[in-house]
């Protein structure tokens, strides 16, 4: 077998911006180097600024001239940059390995949706039913490029049966669990707090402003949660189309003193913030593996978070953190009101989640990603 020295990485993000694959994209470029393998990447983020279709069609030909003298081309997602990066593999005959973190074409499908009783739907059913043009070619292109993939890795269990319902093949999709490095966050959480001046009791949470995320009901509780913590903020970061609406909400509520869209920020920034909150929020209708779970959790943040999908397999429920149904808001308040006035269950949760982390080592993760791109 031929020894893989070069890799292409396509990614649809990369630092500064945040979020899952930004990271672990940033972190293969910094480590396999170390392990003789020399990494490229080449982001969406280049050619977003163009018209739709124009930038696939531009980002298709930017890999086609990076992979020339590659070995393998490692896409990090199965449409945007996954579609032109098997094109490329086949021209090519490169080997193509593809990594999925979400269902594109469900996630697109959510978006398009206007009525919030209608947001989600459950992805088994998603699978199983019939939808409109754009969804169904959606569908159709992640399922072709997943099964002319030579390897599909995936973050969680959950996701990998997720694949498994497009119609590939179990036996080509690899787990391998993301990891977690927080050596570059030296500080304290009084000295987060005074960076980023903040006091009081303080809830974060993050992500792409979508319904599924389930702020809108994280902001519907906090007048009740503020009744018990009189001194409670709650800060959401991250950007996204449901932003405007969100902040309607906050006003109608009259919560915009407790309340805070922070917005896109940088990724050492938010590593910031999350070492200064007390709890960390993900009302989530939908996670296929959540990298900020494992950021709270290493910077000694207490969790609540849905039980959903990856989300059970890093948190166990009242050891390292509560799980709670999806938007079930009574819920939702009364576990964070729970965690406020028990010192000593915030400490027993923050204490099991820094021993749950070290299960995500980045030696493992770099390890066993060579291992399948080789």
């Amino acid at each position: 077998m031929k020894e893989v020295k070069k890799i292409l990485i396509c990614t649809g993000i990369y630092p500064p911006d945040i979020g899952g694959p930004a990271t672990y994209s940033k972190m293969l470029y910094d480590e396999m180097p170390k392990h003789g393998i020399s990494v490229k990447i080449l982001s969406f983020g280049e050619v977003r600024r163009l018209s739709k279709i124009i930038r696939h069609i531009v980002y298709f030909f930017k890999i086609l001239l990076e992979s020339r003298n590659i070995d393998v081309i490692y896409a990090q997602d199965p449409v945007s940059v996954g579609l032109p990066s098997v094109l490329t593999a086949k021209i090519l005959h490169k080997k193509f390995v593809l990594k999925v973190v979400g269902d594109y074409a469900w996630e697109q499908y959510q978006n398009k949706i206007k009525n919030q009783k209608s947001k989600i739907k459950n992805i088994e059913d998603f699978h199983n039913e019939k939808f409109d043009l754009m969804t169904e070619l959606r569908k159709k292109i992640e399922a072709w490029v997943a099964k002319n993939a030579d390897k599909i890795i995936v973050p969680s269990d959950y996701l990998k049966k997720v694949v498994i319902k497009w119609g590939i093949d179990e036996k080509n999709i690899i787990v391998i669990y993301n990891a977690f490095d927080a050596q570059g966050l030296k500080m304290t959480k009084r000295e987060s707090r005074d960076e980023l001046n903040l006091s009081g009791t303080i809830l974060i949470s993050s992500g792409r402003l979508v319904s599924w995320k389930g702020f809108g009901a994280l902001i519907d509780i906090m007048p009740e949660v503020l009744k018990e913590i009189p001194d409670v903020r709650l800060y959401i970061i991250g950007s996204g189309p449901e932003e405007e609406n969100f902040k309607s909400q906050i006003l109608n509520l009259k919560m915009d003193g407790n309340v805070f869209l922070v917005g896109r920020i940088l990724r050492e920034e938010l590593l910031v913030y999350l070492r200064a909150c007390d709890i960390f929020v993900l009302n989530s209708g939908y996670e296929g593996f959540s990298h900020l779970i494992l950021e709270a959790m290493a910077m000694e943040a207490s969790i609540v978070a849905s039980n959903v999908g990856g989300n059970l397999e890093v948190i166990q429920n009242e050891e390292n953190g509560f799980l709670v149904k999806y938007d079930a808001k009574e819920d939702l308040k009364n576990k964070i009101i729970d965690l406020y006035k028990d010192k000593v269950l915030r400490e027993k949760f923050v204490k099991n989640a820094k021993e749950s982390v070290k299960k995500f080592s980045k030696e493992k993760m770099i390890n066993d990603t060579i291992k399948i791109l080789s």
